[in-house]
């Protein structure tokens, strides 16, 4: 897809020129001093496959120099452990639970397991204001480039309710994982670029080049390192041969590849920003949506993979630079949800949350220094299965403490052996001593918190159901 201006988005700025708001002095002068935006996700990238974030495994250089140069969030969560419902949750600022997108779309019906998968929803609603929505009426322009996974299938059909164009964004290149011929074709051919992730960034560079003069919101979504795992052979070999390679901390050869040439690519966007005389007033983010696809162990100190509502499934690598903002260098422990981005760019654009529900709280303080948020936890919501062989469940953060719910036992009884699990994050990141014996009213009060927090945002429950075949369950699941 290749749109320069969306119809939507063409009467909204005409809208505005005609009302004068966009032309006056004061407007002009008000939004040069409006940062610039631009996010970079990575799709299933884990926090241990960042050299600064501990593991000399991966070669990261250029993300190790975005973390040299901001601030790096050690307790930084996805809405969600896969990814259309933490890519909704950027988009809009709202908990998956209430958006009813908890799901990849269009995920998988497991027709014979032991709960009912409500009938969530299966595309971006076009009626959700989107951030590229709120900045364009700010001024900015916006482009997407790479993944967007909200729409109700892959398919490039402009104008579709839920494609970017129809939710904000200016400019847009979707670009999917790679399959069939370039899976076979990637590993033979060095400039083989079968995951795009060299064009999706290309056209990121033309959009800075283009919008240098205009305040812009960028968004970069690799599709990379979502399977299907390859790389270009030599590339692997020198993995391979590394002294690290192994389960340890998950250090995959080809990933490692995978993940070199990712940072690549990275730099080639922190290049453009500084050889534009961009830098110094654009917010950079770089995050993954999810956590790593492979090994609930071994990645060490989490436990969990996609998919879970373990640590290792939702916590993730996020590193944020605003030159001049954010101290060079450090590290905040306070946490933050992808829900929070719509806030944080609200407020640095000087738009207001008319929307009350949205759930995310502006993190613009930790950027400028701060250790505190006015929020007292953070949710989540799954009620799927996966094919990775993890069932329904739901959790809630709160200070050190987290509790995770399994929905197969807690719909029959709260009080179940194995139905809750409640873990001291602060001395068991982990999470592999189960504190609810030792600590029941702990427990009990973070559950009703977390049922609470369901009925508030009209999350969709699960029921038994009728069609529960235990030997066919387990075929699918």
């Amino acid at each position: 897809m290749d749109h320069t201006v969306s119809r939507r988005r063409f009467l909204n700025l005409m809208g505005a020129s005609a009302a004068g708001c966009l032309l006056s002095g004061a407007s002009v002068a008000q939004q040069a001093k409006r940062p610039n935006f631009v996010i970079i996700l990575i799709d299933d990238m884990g926090r241990h496959q960042l050299g600064c974030y501990g593991n000399p495994f991966y070669e990261t250089p250029n993300m190790d120099r975005l973390a040299a140069q901001g601030v790096k969030f050690m307790d930084a969560y996805a809405a969600a452990p896969v990814c259309s419902p933490t890519r909704a949750s950027i988009m809009t600022g709202k908990y998956p639970a209430r958006l009813h997108i908890t799901d990849f779309i269009a995920g998988n019906p497991y027709p014979h397991a032991k709960l009912r998968q409500p009938d969530w929803q299966k595309s971006l609603p076009v009626e959700e204001r989107t951030l590229a929505e709120m900045l364009g009426d700010a001024g900015y322009v916006s482009g997407h480039f790479g993944k967007w996974h909200l729409g109700v299938d892959k398919r490039d059909v402009p104008g579709r309710p839920g494609e970017p164009d129809t939710q904000g964004f200016d400019d847009i290149l979707m670009r999917e994982k790679p399959e069939g011929r370039e899976a076979r074709e990637a590993t033979a051919d060095p400039e083989y670029d079968a995951h795009h992730v060299r064009e999706i960034t290309d056209r990121a560079v033309a959009f800075l080049e283009k919008n240098r003069e205009r305040p812009f919101f960028c968004h970069i979504a690799h599709s990379s390192i979502h399977q299907p795992v390859m790389a270009y052979g030599p590339d692997i070999i020198r993995y391979a041969n590394k002294r690290e390679a192994g389960n340890t901390m998950g250090n995959n050869p080809v990933i490692g590849a995978m993940v070199e040439t990712l940072d690549r690519h990275v730099g080639r966007v922190l290049d453009a920003l500084d050889a534009l005389g961009l830098a110094e007033n654009t917010v950079v983010a770089l995050l993954s949506d999810n956590g790593d696809y492979f090994g609930r162990e071994g990645l060490k100190p989490f436990y969990g993979a996609k998919a879970d509502l373990y640590e290792g499934g939702i916590r993730v690598p996020w590193i944020m630079r605003w030159p001049g903002v954010t101290a060079p260098g450090t590290e905040c422990a306070v946490p933050i949800s992808t829900i929070d981005f719509f806030a944080t760019f609200a407020e640095l654009a000087g738009q207001a949350v008319a929307d009350p529900e949205v759930d995310g709280v502006s993190i613009t303080s930790l950027l400028r220094g701060g250790d505190r948020l006015d929020r007292d936890a953070l949710y989540w919501h799954y009620p799927h299965y996966h094919s990775l062989g993890v069932g329904p469940s739901g959790a809630v953060r709160e200070g050190r403490y987290k509790l995770i719910e399994w929905f197969e036992k807690s719909l029959e009884d709260p009080e179940a052996a194995g139905a809750l699990e409640l873990f001291d994050l602060e001395v068991d990141p982990g999470e592999r001593v189960n504190l609810v014996r030792e600590m029941p009213e702990k427990a009990r009060d973070m559950h009703r918190k977390l049922v609470a927090w369901r009925a508030a945002v009209g999350a969709q429950e699960m029921t038994p159901n009728p069609d529960y075949d235990p030997a066919r369950a387990e075929k699918s699941g």
